[in-house]
């Protein structure tokens, strides 16, 4: 009975309180407020999560999680090893790598890179650099190893190619210090080597997006192995592939400590980690902001209740002589309250949903419309706002809204209590 009493006066007066237009104005400013930062709110962190599944699905897609670098001695029988990585259950898959760093020559111009000997077909199931090929072949990196006078072919990225201004086919040299080659044949040269020349030709281009293009190169395993006098089947690295993107730097130190060659650790937090230390970072701050913003709507509601309250001295002190308890009396004013705050969060629930869903496209309208460009693909590893609502997002922002509507009625509502029916019924 004294619940159904107060929801009862409680929309009463919400009924009666549109009449008052200051009073109105001050009610439908702070329920905008609420739906406005409620929906902001919902929107920014289903456009955060999109960035984390894009980190996850996109760039580390081409990126190993893991590498395994052999630190004194070359990785021998590396079939052996892979095989013996993949059994960890938290791996996917397992490639050999070796890495080198030299500079590529065409004409007059001069490109610092980095070189990796990869296994073509194991590559593919530890990286999907093949899926964003732009011009030739990724797997004509291998197709003349066999061949009477092998021809060094390379793939590389755009930024590279754009650097050396290469084309499909062309020829250009790959220089490389002879001090790899010195180091695994155990020899050593206080002298400063000279550079060793390999002769390559440029057998595919591939476009990603960010700096990944600028320097990366790949060839074939075996031109790699001779490249730095490696015997068949000696390796300096293993790349790994795990289930959880989130969880490799513990899988790929598990995995190392079972290794049998003494290796350096090296996962993918270490290179593209600042990537999603700051989406997180951004993700807190501006949570905090917003429901900040959230707060300062909510509170004024504390405004809407005490003029509510005093201009209902009279109510209430006829309501106190007629033996209504404090209980009824707060409740009445605290649901009149919580009610901006209800409407607030459906609305601004509703219209988070709605756009966030629909965040991308929208995005890709306002760049046809005004001829920009929100994210450029040259800079980042994508070029569009990735968006990505989850449930969980979206009832913490609804339910932090509510519980702030309910704290700021508190007040108001107690003050309301305190009302004495003589004093105000005296001066009617």
């Amino acid at each position: 009975m004294t619940k159904s009493l107060s929801i009862f006066l409680g929309l009463r007066y919400v009924r009666s309180r549109n009449g008052n237009g200051f009073s109105s104005f001050i009610s439908a400013s702070s329920t905008i407020g609420i739906a406005l930062g409620v929906m902001v709110l919902i929107i920014v962190l289903s456009a955060m999560n999109g960035f984390e599944r894009a980190l996850a699905q996109h760039l580390l897609s081409v990126i190993p999680h893991g590498e395994l670098i052999a630190i004194n001695t070359p990785i021998d029988n590396w079939q052996k090893h892979v095989a013996k990585v993949q059994q960890h259950p938290q791996v996917v898959s397992a490639a050999p790598v070796i890495k080198l760093t030299g500079m590529m020559q065409h004409g007059s111009e001069l490109k610092a890179v980095e070189v990796r000997g990869v296994d073509v077909k194991l590559e593919q199931q530890v990286s999907t650099i093949a899926d964003y090929m732009v011009a030739g072949s990724w797997q004509a990196i291998a197709e003349s190893e066999n061949t009477e006078n092998p021809v060094v072919g390379v793939v590389v990225g755009s930024g590279v190619a754009k650097k050396l201004q290469l084309e499909l086919g062309d020829s250009l040299q790959l220089l490389l210090s002879n001090v790899i080659a010195q180091k695994n044949n155990n020899q050593a040269s206080a002298k400063f080597p000279i550079p060793v020349k390999h002769q390559v030709k440029v057998v595919g281009i591939f476009k990603f997006g960010g700096t990944i293009v600028d320097n990366s190169v790949y060839l074939s395993l075996a031109h790699a192995e001779k490249m730095v006098n490696l015997e068949k089947g000696q390796v300096q690295g293993i790349r790994i592939k795990v289930a959880n993107v989130f969880q490799a730097p513990e899988v790929v130190r598990d995995v190392a400590y079972r290794f049998d060659n003494y290796v350096a650790i090296h996962d993918w937090t270490r290179t593209q980690g600042h990537i999603f230390n700051d989406i997180q970072l951004v993700r807190l701050v501006m949570f905090i902001v917003l429901v900040l913003v959230i707060a300062v709507a909510s509170f004024n509601i504390v405004s809407t209740l005490i003029m509510a309250v005093n201009e209902k001295k009279g109510d209430i002190a006829i309501l106190k002589t007629m033996g209504a308890e404090t209980p009824v009396i707060m409740a009445t004013f605290m649901f009149q309250g919580l009610v901006n705050g209800v409407v607030g969060c459906l609305v601004g629930a509703m219209l988070g949903i709605v756009i966030s869903l629909n965040l991308t496209e929208i995005v890709v309208a306002i760049e046809t419309l005004f001829n920009v460009k929100v994210l450029s693909g040259d800079i980042y590893f994508i070029d569009f706002l990735p968006t990505h609502l989850r449930q969980a997002d979206v009832i913490t922002t609804v339910v932090t809204a509510l519980l702030m509507s309910l704290l700021a009625t508190i007040y108001p509502a107690w003050q309301a209590t305190k009302v004495e029916p003589a004093q105000v019924l005296g001066q009617m």
